[in-house]
């Protein structure tokens, strides 16, 4: 396909302006094609809410707020013609890991080359991130290619399943066995964040770099929450299971359901990898509580560092729906390189002579003398040099003797010829 793009403009990076939103809805749409339909639909979904709440994510982008990076969204334009879209935000509250949401390119172009422009701004422009994840496809061959050649290498596998409603009533028979089971609240998070930290390998912790702060909820976000969760009709719940002797938290999962019947029911599953056991009957649990609202699939995920989830699952009969590749990239900022200085023609007396001082040391002013001392330069000057003094005696001989006026003590002889003198 031939571009009718002048080849002669350059290409533009910038942050996304409201006349941008009916190019990126037609890159949706063009994207949903060859999109899985879980893919489809929450892309449709962002893009509903971009453009209504578009005024005021762009009003809370300018200044420090918990809502200040929902509206990281890029576009890369050459002569008012769109030509790709890439939409990031912060994994973790400290913002030192960074997640690549979406990244949708234009038919015909030189989508390697877009996509890496568009990729390689936001490493540039957001500094804070050390870190950066995505999650992909397995099938999408462009996309890994692009995300392979920008440094993106494969950190885990994930896998989503979805329990039909009729499974889900089956399930909802049995009574799970959680004597411990406790609801959810910022107290709690000591314990969340030990759990989360056991449940993954050393690798993926370093990436992910959650603290005890990621697991609670500050009183202006759960005021968003709340607030949207009652224009979306959505309702969480959430707990998780006390070990009472190890004093630590063994398990937990979260269910957003829908009280429409129009979405599936999404949910969580969070086990330590010595209680795998767990695994029947949490999922018990989310289909007994699945149970008084309208009949919904509920989807999940299952990541491949911890198999008995995914073991169970396929045992129950749940239908695997999407397989998804989870890629990391380090941000390493290239520090200035020195020149390489050879030590072989380093003579030590000339490196010596650079250390000697430049001229002879001045003394200070300070005295560490007591006060009625006299000063080490007032006894100088008291002290007279020895002075030769020329007597002459009474045969007219001369004689040359030495006076030494520190001593005090004088010649009996030269007493004498003093007094002849006189």
């Amino acid at each position: 396909m031939t571009s009718l793009i002048p080849q002669n403009l350059s290409v533009v990076i910038r942050p996304v302006q409201y006349r941008d939103l009916d190019g990126i809805e037609r890159l949706t749409q063009e994207s949903s094609a060859v999109e899985t339909e879980k893919q489809a639909d929450c892309a449709t979904r962002q893009m509903q809410h971009l453009r209504h709440w578009y005024g005021i994510l762009k009003f809370l982008s300018w200044f420090p707020n918990p809502l200040q990076y929902r509206l990281c969204t890029y576009v890369a334009e050459q002569g008012r013609n769109l030509l790709g879209v890439i939409q990031v935000s912060p994994f973790n509250r400290t913002c030192s890991t960074w997640r690549v949401e979406r990244v949708m390119l234009e038919s015909g172009i030189d989508r390697q080359g877009i996509g890496s422009q568009l990729l390689r701004y936001c490493f540039e422009s957001l500094l804070e991130a050390r870190t950066w994840i995505l999650e992909v496809n397995v099938n999408d061959k462009n996309a890994l290619a692009l995300y392979r050649q920008n440094g993106f290498q494969r950190l885990a596998e994930m896998t989503y399943w979805e329990i039909t409603p009729g499974l889900l009533a089956d399930l909802a028979q049995s009574e799970p066995d959680l004597p411990n089971l406790l609801p959810i609240s910022n107290a709690d998070a000591q314990l969340l964040y030990q759990l989360d930290t056991a449940s993954m390998p050393p690798l993926v912790r370093q990436v992910f770099d959650r603290q005890t702060h990621d697991f609670k909820t500050g009183l202006f976000a759960s005021l968003t929450s709340n607030i949207q969760q009652w224009l979306t009709k959505i309702e969480v719940v959430s707990g998780y299971v006390f070990e009472p002797q190890r004093k630590a938290a063994i398990g937990c999962f979260e269910v957003k359901l829908d009280r429409k019947g129009q979405q599936p029911h999404v949910a969580n599953l969070t086990v330590h990898p010595a209680y795998t056991w767990l695994y029947p009957e949490l999922i018990s649990q989310l289909a007994r509580i699945a149970q008084d609202f309208p009949p919904q699939t509920i989807q999940l995920a299952s990541a491949d560092y911890q198999p008995e989830g995914e073991e169970y699952l396929e045992q129950i009969g749940a239908n695997r729906i999407e397989h998804t590749l989870i890629m990391s990239r380090s941000v390493w900022h290239k520090v200035r390189e020195s020149r390489f200085v050879s030590l072989e023609g380093i003579q030590l007396p000339e490196v010596l002579q650079g250390l000697q001082p430049a001229r002879k040391p001045i003394p200070g002013g300070m005295s560490w003398s007591p006060r009625n001392q006299p000063k080490p330069s007032d006894r100088l000057n008291k002290t007279k040099p020895v002075q030769d003094h020329v007597n002459f005696s009474s045969d007219g001989i001369t004689e040359r003797r030495e006076y030494n006026h520190n001593s005090g003590e004088t010649d009996s002889h030269s007493e004498q010829v003093n007094k002849h003198q006189e």
